[in-house]
């Protein structure tokens, strides 16, 4: 059985998040179910989306492993974003954390390998 997952961030401005998000994944949304959601689709069944919640905007925390972690990591510092903290875990994992404009932590982890 297929079982989808959807990650979601609470905003304060859908526009907003929408434009850092973007240059973030390097994809505009997939899709906008609504008037106050954007979605990204990460991978196949694998969601990430934005909700305006200004109540409990900039709480949110979601970490995506992926192989290709120095890559990506270049990637979207080329599209003009620099993680708020990088470190390499004393198993040799790497992780990068990324803070949105209300504060949400978007996170990639990465296999051992060279942190170049």
């Amino acid at each position: 059985m297929t079982m989808d997952l959807f990650a979601g961030l609470p905003v304060r401005d859908r526009a907003r998040s929408i434009a850092w998000f973007t240059q973030l994944l390097g994809a505009e949304p997939a899709f906008f179910p609504n008037d106050t959601e954007a979605v990204w689709e990460l991978r196949e069944h694998g969601y990430l989306y934005v909700d305006v919640r200004p109540a409990t905007a900039g709480g949110g925390m979601v970490t995506l492993f992926v192989e290709d972690f120095e890559q990506r990591l270049a990637a979207i510092v080329r599209r003009g974003l620099e993680p708020a903290v990088r470190e390499v875990y004393e198993n040799g994992v790497r992780h990068a954390t990324f803070r949105d404009p209300d504060g949400n932590e978007v996170s990639f982890g990465g296999p051992p390998g060279e942190t170049g």
